[in-house]
């Protein structure tokens, strides 16, 4: 591979922006892509998947590289040197990479894979967290999975198309795709693509969603004709997807906090042909008290660490802080104690998170059971899925039935 300049600058300064300003990696390299239209599909790959690749090994190439944060774009160069030797590409004659001592940078990489927190490039407190709660060989094997690159699943939309019809269109784009078994919506690409340009996803044919992500609306044991309260819908992943469950019939209440997200959600479900959508803004517990004893299905996709989601979000990992862990949690609860009585007598409800820790999944569950709010409920089922066994995102989900 040949380093070309302009698109090295890019990745330089995309990093200086998600390390040094403290923006979001994904939203960072969208701006970047814009940045010069004759790239090609190649040179925008290229600058994407090295400025994700620098964000996530960070911590590991900071350290062979010697340098500390905040960094300098010198420090920059140097972690850039560290990328590219350890690929194996040859560093250009550029003044950047005078004196880089590409066989210490190996030998560092050795020494330095030895010790698992530099290894998987993590914060101390998180690889203690993590080896505290899922145990020594399980994190090793999970922290090692979620540092891989997420692959692109995508999720037929049954409001409109099939998984075969869409698997042939997207063929005749050169886009191929194959079937997951036990994923019953799902496709996957085989190799990356911009699939946001395709008319298949301007007709609203498809999401791009996780495999994991996909069952948490399938576990819900929605039908159509009912009345399903999605409470942390965000911009809707999940929201669309018990839409075309439901197969448009019944109501779905879409509820967030933030208006924006929902304002996201009625663009998504306008593209989805998803008519069945009525968003509602948590402006006070009026919102949530008005649907007391009201719904058939609740669904709780609880805020959390995102631990599971490292995958496809690198920077989580610098971004998250201790003390979030720690408030997050008791926001689970009081969500679990307050959204759990929107649900009507013999109603089914389901607590879902992106973590992989015991304590924001199992542990959060038992607490509610063992509560007044929860005296009333059963645990019908609950599915852990880690990113080392599944090869997709790590989930957490629970079915709960309202007895009377």
């Amino acid at each position: 591979m040949r380093l070309h300049r302009n698109l090295c600058f890019a990745v330089i300064d995309g990093l200086t922006l998600i390390f040094n300003e403290g923006n979001y990696a994904d939203k960072v390299i969208q701006q970047l892509l814009k940045r010069d239209k004759r790239w090609g599909a190649r040179d925008r790959a290229f600058v994407a998947e090295t400025t994700y690749d620098i964000v996530r090994w960070k911590r590991l190439y900071a350290e062979i590289a010697e340098v500390k944060e905040p960094f300098d774009r010198e420090n920059l160069w140097r972690m850039f040197a560290v990328w590219a030797t350890l690929k194996g590409i040859k560093l250009p004659d550029w003044s950047y990479f005078e004196k880089t001592p590409t066989r210490k940078i190996k030998g560092r990489f050795d020494e330095l894979s030895k010790i698992r927190k530099f290894k998987e490039s993590i914060p101390d407190w998180i690889d203690e967290i993590g080896e505290k709660e899922l145990g020594k060989a399980t994190w090793s094997l999970e922290i090692s999975a979620l540092n891989e690159q997420a692959d692109v699943i995508l999720r037929v939309n049954t409001l409109k198309t099939t998984k075969e019809k869409l698997q042939t269109e997207l063929f005749d784009l050169d886009i191929e795709t194959e079937f997951l078994a036990e994923y019953p919506n799902a496709l996957k690409l085989k190799e990356r693509a911009n699939v946001f340009t395709t008319e298949a996803f301007k007709n609203g044919y498809f999401e791009v969603q996780d495999a994991s992500s996909q069952l948490v609306a399938e576990f819900l044991n929605v039908q159509p004709g009912m009345r399903v309260v999605d409470t942390c819908a965000g911009a809707g992943g999940k929201t669309l997807h018990i839409a075309s469950l439901m197969e448009n019939k019944g109501q779905i209440i879409a509820m967030d906090i933030y208006g924006n997200k929902l304002n996201e959600l009625k663009r998504r479900a306008k593209r989805n042909g998803a008519h069945n959508i009525e968003n509602r803004v948590i402006e006070s517990t009026k919102v949530i008290k008005k649907l007391y004893n009201k719904a058939d299905r609740v669904l709780i996709d609880a805020p959390c660490s995102g631990l599971g989601v490292l995958r496809r979000n690198p920077d989580a990992k610098w971004k998250l802080q201790p003390d979030f862990v720690d408030k997050i949690k008791i926001t689970q609860q009081n969500i679990l104690q307050q959204y759990s009585k929107m649900l009507k007598v013999g109603g089914q409800m389901v607590y879902a998170t992106c973590s992989v820790l015991p304590s924001e999944n199992q542990n959060q569950v038992s607490t509610f059971l063992k509560s007044e709010a929860g005296e009333n409920f059963t645990l019908i089922k609950d599915k852990k899925i880690l990113a080392h066994k599944s090869g997709f995102d790590g989930f957490y989900m629970a079915l709960l039935e309202r007895q009377s």
